[in-house]
């Protein structure tokens, strides 16, 4: 790491690039006198004057900046970056590692699309790059999957790890609020940007799962070639299907290696059974379940968003640099991807349409699938719709979402469908997933 603080014993000298509801967090704990070995000397945002209103716990001896040069000086050992985004955040991170100090970010993006590179270079100026905050917030999940599983072989990795979208779902769930106002009240409540496309869009789960997928399954993979479904064309009555069939609607990444080691990866909203972990979580929390090839299952849950729990997680990883003897290889388990990827999931599907009633609609529905291979499992059609927009589901047993889609094709294009259809694959309980070759 930069400077001589940590190996003469005096505390470590710590810049922080952002002042956000994250940033202000990481002051809270650095200030706070907890963490003895840690000292704040550099606080840097635009527009600085703004942010030191009400925030007379930050000491006199902290340099406030809007000039990056002055936050990266020559006597700062460890930089914290929690400014999100590509740039200028990147330029930001590599001009610290290059001068040899050691970088703790929170930036999901930064990590997925330039980890292995900036990783590289932190190796080769001897300072270390960390990011347990990137992808579950307060829960210390990849410090867990890198030493406390150290043994297995992990094959698979499941979680809700976009708080924006549990927040929004479990509410259209409790409250049978549409979409639309679930994620006003989420942004009411700080839970999701003003732009949350990233979030709803699948993107930002993406980006977290490739993190997951370097680290826990030691397979690189870019979150561009991760397949993502929004969950934007949820509804209410989603819910009230869900739930006649034992359910409720999450958002869900997953990746796994399989059987022949290629890797399987995929963001988007999935039935899963209301007595599941999946199925409990609720508002902004999150869980990651990984499952290895001797220890089985073990999964992780916390709060996955929120600036006090991100900030734990980052002022951890900065007091691990400071103590550290050696380097761990958290950062190390980036590399370039060089793994095909199918997002081709193979499961049993819940498929809404949306009609004007008229007879013979069934057995359209049962020819295209037919048509495809697949096999109808149930029909379900709960009463007091109007016969002009009526809801009505079919379940199909296991099969490739290639599959569903080429069906579902030619379906829209009947008369009677109103709207294209919905389709959300069904996760069964301590089921395995898999997908289609690549």
């Amino acid at each position: 790491m930069g400077g001589n603080a940590a190996s003469n014993g005096a505390p470590s000298r710590v810049a922080l690039l952002g002042f956000g509801t994250v940033g202000r967090s990481v002051a809270r704990i650095l200030c706070s006198g907890e963490v003895p070995q840690l000292r704040l000397t550099r606080i840097f945002n635009r527009r600085i004057a703004r942010k030191r209103v009400d925030v007379d716990w930050v000491p006199d001896s902290v340099v406030w900046t809007e000039s990056i040069d002055e936050a990266l000086a020559p006597e700062v050992d460890l930089v914290i970056e929690v400014v999100g985004g590509l740039s200028p955040a990147e330029q930001w991170v590599r001009t610290a590692l290059d001068s040899g100090k050691s970088v703790v970010t929170a930036n999901k993006q930064l990590i997925a699309h330039r980890g292995a590179d900036l990783d590289d270079l932190a190796r080769a100026r001897g300072c270390e790059l960390r990011f347990e905050a990137s992808v579950a917030g307060g829960i210390p999940v990849l410090r867990a999957l890198q030493d406390g599983l150290a043994a297995d072989r992990l094959v698979e990795v499941s979680g809700i790890i976009n708080g924006t979208c549990a927040y929004v779902l479990s509410r259209m769930e409790q409250s049978g609020l549409p979409f639309a106002e679930a994620l006003a009240e989420a942004q009411a409540a700080g839970f999701a940007e003003a732009d949350p496309t990233e979030d709803v869009d699948g993107s930002d789960a993406a980006a977290k799962l490739s993190i997951l997928s370097a680290v826990g399954l030691r397979r690189p993979l870019r979150a561009a070639d991760i397949a993502t479904r929004s969950i934007r064309r949820v509804e209410k009555v989603d819910f009230e299907y869900a739930a006649e069939l034992g359910c409720t609607i999450r958002q869900i990444a997953h990746a796994s290696v399989r059987d022949d080691g290629s890797l399987f990866a995929a963001v988007g909203p999935a039935l899963v059974p209301l007595a599941s972990g999946f199925g409990r979580v609720t508002g902004n929390q999150n869980l990651i379940s990984v499952r290895g090839i001797f220890g089985g299952e073990t999964s992780f849950s916390g709060s996955g968003a929120g600036g006090a729990p991100t900030a734990v997680a980052v002022v951890s990883d900065l007091l691990s640099i400071h103590r550290a003897s050696r380097r761990d290889h958290t950062a190390a388990a980036l590399a370039e991807p060089a793994h095909r990827v199918s997002g081709d999931l193979v499961a049993p599907h819940y498929v809404r349409f949306t009609a004007v009633d008229r007879p013979g609609i069934i057995a359209s529905v049962g020819a295209a699938f037919a048509r495809s291979g697949i096999n109808i499992e149930a029909v379900l059609q709960l009463p007091n719709h109007p016969k002009e927009r009526l809801p009505f589901v079919t379940t199909l047993e296991a099969c490739a979402d290639s599959a569903v889609n080429r069906a579902l094709g030619d379906i829209a294009a009947l008369e009677w469908a109103i709207e294209p259809p919905l389709s959300l694959p069904m996760l069964a309980a301590g089921q395995r997933l898999s997908g289609t070759r690549a």
